[in-house]
């Protein structure tokens, strides 16, 4: 078996971040939307009364760069430019992922959006001191994490995979 041309890898990974920050922005957006309608149909937004986790990465990003805090009025657009960077930046990662070892998309992104959920909700966000410990939360903040994750993988999957194909060359 050949291995392919520089050009041609660099043609993939160019496509995969391409395909991946659109649908990572898409998906962002998705997860958003699912959640403001979880929300108003629960009359709660994620189950606690807690500032969420992207404002409060705001915060620490504001205090590590220029020092201060985000001002009280300015947390929500923060917290969501927070929200779409870190969802455009994980598109991009699944977007090349997918263009190399296709598993990645298993279960039509449904993999991607579980293993976003285990990690970030799960791992990062409770370690670096922005959200409960997994065992001090209850579970119903658990099935709302995973949901949103799902709606965010399956949505990154449609539009990754539509924006990639529309890249392939002729």
């Amino acid at each position: 078996m050949t291995q392919p041309s520089e050009q041609t890898v660099g043609a993939r990974v160019v496509r995969g971040a391409l395909a991946g920050i659109v649908a990572g922005v898409a998906a962002s957006f998705a997860m958003d939307r699912f959640q403001a309608l979880a929300g108003a149909l629960s009359g709660d937004s994620d189950g606690s009364d807690e500032e969420p986790a992207t404002a409060k990465a705001a915060d620490a990003i504001v205090a590590h760069t220029v020092g201060g805090t985000v001002l009280q009025p300015d947390k929500p657009l923060a917290g969501q430019l927070v929200h779409y960077a870190l969802g455009a930046a994980l598109g991009v990662a699944y977007g090349i992922a997918a263009e190399f070892r296709p598993g990645v998309t298993a279960g039509y992104g449904s993999a991607f959006g579980t293993a976003t959920a285990a990690l970030l909700d799960e791992g990062a966000v409770p370690a670096a001191g922005l959200g409960a410990a997994p065992w001090n939360s209850p579970a119903s903040t658990h099935l709302y994490g995973l949901s949103s994750h799902l709606v965010f993988g399956g949505t990154a999957e449609l539009i990754r995979a539509q924006v990639a194909k529309t890249l392939q060359p002729a």
